[in-house]
């Protein structure tokens, strides 16, 4: 085995084995976070988060990623460190290595050998550890969705005169309420209800523990025959697109979900359905994940990308199509 070989099968074997600690790893690394269930949840500090519920790593198979920056996701610890650090994996390897005294990386450039049979154990505990974590996954999201079932068939239908609601200067679309005034986003998989994002009053979103979100969407209206289907990030700039336009609204409800449900529509109703990625444009985010999500999905699919276009005086924090529509409703008011 040449010495290339053998450094990447030792960076492979410290990512294995560093899953045996990786509570204490990740704590250290993401001091602001907080365990939950098998996960680790905190601000990405890569992109400067504000709150933290994006951005989480498993601390059963390692593997981690941020839901609002489709590039942001990794399968292992050493990736996580080496994305955390801007560092090489080489380098991130070196200092797992180093803080957890494995002693399998000597130098930079020289791999202590360690035995076929350990390389082998490493490996195999790093499956069964990945196979719990699927086992696991696949029972939360079962017990999320007859959740959301049970809460959206309790629940009453939205009051109109919701804050949320209000303050987005949107109608309801369908949206129910809880008994403790929060707001029911229905989050669907393949027409099926199998989540639910949950608003508060002030504004703060939760999905339920659990919950699938990948590939899902929140819909707003029918999709018609000779009417373009609009897929968004956000409920409430799916409420705006459908009063504007009357035309069928998929909200992907997060930025890297708009590629899968693009493909997914794509899909289930071939070249005939025609889709609008409706973008937002996150200026003042030097990547502008916002848009760059929106282009990679309207590529994938063969859609027309759009963007909410700016007056020359409208503040740098907007970045949506609700919040041009509030925006201007505030200016029409106060002229």
């Amino acid at each position: 085995m040449s010495n290339a070989q053998l450094l990447i099968a030792a960076i492979r074997n410290i990512s294995c084995m560093a899953l045996n600690d990786a509570s204490l790893l990740v704590s250290e690394w993401l001091p602001d976070g907080k365990r939950h269930k098998n996960d680790w949840i905190a601000k990405n500090p890569v992109r400067g988060d504000r709150h933290a519920g994006s951005f989480s790593v498993s601390l059963i198979s390692g593997k981690w990623h941020d839901f609002a920056d489709n590039t942001a996701k990794g399968g292992d610890l050493v990736g996580l460190y080496a994305y955390l650090k801007s560092c090489t994996q080489l380098q991130a390897a070196q200092a797992i290595d180093s803080r957890l005294g494995l002693g399998i990386l000597v130098k930079s450039t020289q791999v202590q050998r360690t035995s076929k049979a350990k390389q082998e154990a490493s490996i195999q505990a790093a499956q069964a550890r990945k196979q719990k974590e699927q086992i696991m996954e696949e029972h939360d999201r079962q017990a999320a969705k007859e959740q959301a079932k049970s809460q959206w068939q309790h629940a009453k239908l939205a009051n109109a005169q919701h804050p949320y609601l209000v303050n987005k200067g949107v109608f309801a679309h369908g949206l129910r309420q809880n008994k403790f005034g929060a707001l029911l986003v229905p989050v669907c998989y393949e027409r099926e209800l199998v989540n639910l994002q949950c608003i508060d009053p002030q504004g703060k979103k939760r999905f339920l523990s659990g919950g699938q979100v990948k590939g899902c969407y929140s819909p707003i209206g029918k999709i018609e025959a000779g009417k373009p289907l609009y897929i968004c990030e956000g409920w409430a700039t799916g409420a705006t697109l459908y009063q504007q336009t009357t035309s069928a609204i998929a909200c992907a409800l997060n930025a890297s979900n708009l590629k899968e449900v693009a493909l997914a529509f794509r899909a289930r109703y071939g070249e005939s359905l025609e889709i609008i990625i409706a973008g937002d444009d996150d200026r003042k985010n030097a990547n502008n994940t916002g848009k760059k999500a929106a282009n990679d999905a309207a590529l994938a699919v063969g859609a027309l990308a759009i963007f909410p276009e700016w007056p020359s005086h409208a503040p740098i924090e907007l970045s949506d199509f609700n919040d041009l529509a509030v925006w201007q409703m505030q200016q029409e008011a106060s002229a």
